[in-house]
């Protein structure tokens, strides 16, 4: 018997539907790997698991972190070790769940050495960073950190951000302190680690179909009341794909058709990246059609 079940996969791929089907069939509780699914806020839009769903089988680690909150992977990782821990008690059988692949990562190699950041720090850095668009501030890591800004995305304020409290509170680059782990918390060996990789065209279809179910669920609603919060729009929450879109729609900024275009794009594009991502720092998850992983057998 495996010791967990390490479901991944891009977005809309079926991650869910199979956990609950595992979960079912082997005495199994559906734990979040997922880095937006974590806000209470944020149920409709993240496509969690319906409160019918969470009630049938036992879900944990969703929609329990505040959006207010900057939620990490260290943050993560306490708190899935908990809870496999409890539930291997309970004897049931973890099934982590999600397409957050720096979790599934932290989970098998160790999580990095990262020195905490005094809160003083952060909240400078974040001050001086207040309305500067992330292009600008990568441009500020470059010139101090040119060795971690090589390794992110311009248009990624969150770990731009991150990489700059860490150098001002260290003096040395974040990259350096990822390249030193802890011994990792699961033996890969030990588990069943499957990435779901459905065909392409037929992924985007239903992305973009989600999308739009999720608009007639009350997505609008929910990012209305986010927004209303005026929390910092650096926050990992208000990033959520479809977010930063329809609070624009909702401030006059853009129109609903061209909002859920943007939500769409966003998340497709994001799930090329998953399979990017996977494919070259996570070898250990076996690849299979939803078909295959239907029929699967422990």
């Amino acid at each position: 018997m495996v010791s967990a079940v390490l479901i991944a996969g891009p977005t809309a791929s079926g991650k869910s539907a199979l956990a609950i089907s595992l979960g079912s069939r082997l005495g199994g509780t559906v734990i979040n790997a997922d880095s937006m699914q974590v806000y209470r806020d944020l149920r409709v839009i993240t496509a969690r698991p319906t409160a019918e769903e969470e009630a049938a089988l036992p879900h944990r680690l969703f929609g329990h972190v505040d959006a207010a909150t900057n939620y990490s992977t260290g943050f993560w990782i306490a708190d899935a070790i908990a809870t496999i821990k409890a539930e291997r008690a309970q004897g049931r059988l973890p099934i982590l769940c999600g397409g957050t692949g720096l979790y599934f990562k932290a989970l098998l190699r160790g999580l990095s050495d990262i020195p905490k950041v005094p809160d003083d720090i952060r909240a400078r850095v974040r001050a001086q960073a207040e309305g500067l668009p992330p292009a600008v501030l990568h441009e500020r890591l470059k010139a101090l950190d040119p060795l971690t800004a090589a390794g992110l995305r311009p248009s990624d304020p969150q770990r731009i951000l991150r990489a700059l409290e860490v150098f001002e509170a260290t003096g040395q680059p974040l990259k350096s302190f990822q390249e030193k782990r802890a011994a990792p918390l699961l033996d890969a060996a030990q588990c069943r680690c499957i990435f779901l990789a459905p065909e392409r065209a037929e992924l985007f279809h239903r992305i973009d179909r989600r999308f739009d179910i999720m608009m007639e669920a009350g997505a609008l609603d929910e990012v209305k009341a986010l927004a209303a919060r005026d929390l910092d729009p650096a926050l990992p929450a208000m990033r959520a794909h479809g977010v930063p879109g329809l609070i624009a729609y909702l401030r006059g900024l853009a129109t609903r058709e061209d909002a859920v275009a943007k939500g769409k794009l966003d998340t497709r594009h994001y799930a090329k990246r998953q399979f990017t991502w996977f494919r070259h720092q996570l070898p250990e998850f076996e690849w299979m059609s939803v078909e295959a992983a239907q029929g699967l057998m422990l």
